[in-house]
């Protein structure tokens, strides 16, 4: 059997778990699981996901990857499912994934011989990484030059993500994520141009450019570009790229440029989605946020105001320490004020190594009783904004499961048939458990 990767958590594992697949393409019995550790409860998770893998593989070298391996590095080391441990530093580096019972890697290409699963254990916890600690919290290196495509360019790969910034310079007092990840480091736009030019020229129709902190790219450069440059260089090196679309960002960080292109560039998808994590503004100062409830909803209205047919997506945390009623109605009220329709609500749970840990827990039945509050209020705006697209022609780019995303994200269920990876006219004429049809 070949390579399997297991993805967890974000947007950017999901971007390089593809580079991941394409890098060790070839490689000999080979699981990596590409974890997370946002949450407690994304721990729980990785752990099962070793779990069901070693099960599932009995005999292949399990690797572990991503935060979970990073701030975690201890406890899931010594699970006897797992062979070795790869910093997120070393994640992109083909070197890291090759055996050796020393626990440190030389150079062999993916895909050589490999010895089987071995027994020895080394004491660092690194398994067949690189050597080194690991410990990603001092270093601000330059990320890793994106690995070679390989199997993509197969008939359907319509849309890839481009991986631009890692790692996040910020303390928010619920995250964890700069431990898992390090310092915020950017690609450079040649490097960013050439990854897109490989993946234009396997045929995708669609470019979603990812970050840990995307919004902050480009502030470790030289001349301290931002975001909107980024974006316009994209667009003008490639003219015929028909969609670009922007995933999480920081609405405080957007720039003059930027705004602009998500106001009126066609290009650029009408799909804004914000790190909100509340609408009240005493619980975001105590999140260390940066913006206030009345910056989210300035931002989205000046947006809509020049493309009214921007769609807005938010991560709300629900049950954040110190939450109160009137707190939690703030949330509730910002959902339908700035029209959330595509909403990622996470019920808080206390991550070990946080100030938010060590502050007044809200009781977890709490927690839970206004995470399901929020998903019923952001599914009735969601209700009534696919029901006011009925009718309505939307260009759809197809994928491989029969349905396909409008530019304003809204997933639509397409009739039999049509092609993955064409862009297609639709006008939906009802709503289908969620999907236009």
């Amino acid at each position: 059997m070949t390579v399997e990767v297991v993805s967890l958590g974000c947007r950017m594992n999901l971007s390089e778990s593809e580079a991941l697949r394409a890098m060790l393409a070839g490689s000999d019995d080979l699981v990596v699981v590409n974890s997370c550790a946002v949450t407690a409860e994304a721990v729980r998770q990785t752990r099962q996901a070793i779990r069901r893998a070693r099960k599932a593989r009995p005999d292949a070298r399990l690797l572990v990857t991503g935060c979970a391996a990073e701030v975690e590095r201890a406890g899931l080391a010594a699970m006897p499912e797992v062979d070795g441990l790869v910093s997120n530093l070393n994640k992109l580096d083909p070197r890291a994934y090759c055996p050796s019972p020393s626990g440190v890697s030389g150079w062999t290409a993916p895909g050589s011989p490999s010895s089987v699963r071995g027994t020895e254990r080394p004491e660092t916890g690194l398994g067949w990484g690189l050597s080194g600690t690991g410990d990603v919290a001092l270093k601000r290196q330059a990320p890793p030059p994106s690995p070679p495509l390989k199997g993509r360019g197969e008939e359907g790969h319509t849309r890839a993500f481009i991986a631009v910034q890692n790692g996040c310079d910020h303390d928010c007092t619920f995250c964890i994520i700069p431990k898992g990840r390090g310092p915020s480091r950017s690609h450079a736009i040649c490097d960013v141009l050439a990854d897109i030019a490989r993946h234009c020229d396997a045929g995708v129709r669609e470019v979603v450019l990812t970050g840990v902190d995307l919004t902050s790219w480009g502030a470790d450069l030289p001349g301290n570009p931002r975001l909107g440059a980024l974006v316009a260089a994209i667009l003008a090196s490639f003219p015929a790229l028909p969609r670009l679309r922007l995933s999480s960002l920081d609405g405080i960080e957007i720039d003059a440029q930027l705004f602009e292109l998500l106001a009126s560039e066609p290009r650029v998808m009408p799909h804004l989605h914000l790190s909100l994590q509340s609408g009240d503004d005493l619980i975001l100062k105590r999140m260390k946020r940066r913006h206030s409830r009345r910056d989210a909803v300035e931002l989205v209205a000046a947006l809509r105001e020049q493309r009214p047919d921007l769609a807005v997506g938010a991560d709300i945390i629900a049950g954040f320490p110190t939450e109160d009623e009137t707190a939690h109605r703030q949330n509730l009220s910002i959902i339908h004020e700035l029209g959330v329709v595509h909403g990622h609500i996470f019920p808080y749970s206390a991550r070990p190594g946080t100030p938010a840990a060590r502050m007044p827990q809200v009781d977890p039945l709490t927690i839970k009783y206004r995470a399901a509050q929020l998903r019923s209020a952001v599914a009735e705006q969601r209700q009534g904004w696919l029901n006011g697209l009925i009718g309505t022609p939307q260009q759809i780019l197809a994928e491989r499961d029969g349905t396909g995303h409008a530019p304003n994200f809204a997933r639509v269920q397409l009739p039999e048939g049509t092609p993955a990876g064409t862009l297609v006219t639709f006008a939906p004429t009802r709503v289908i458990e969620g999907l236009l049809a």
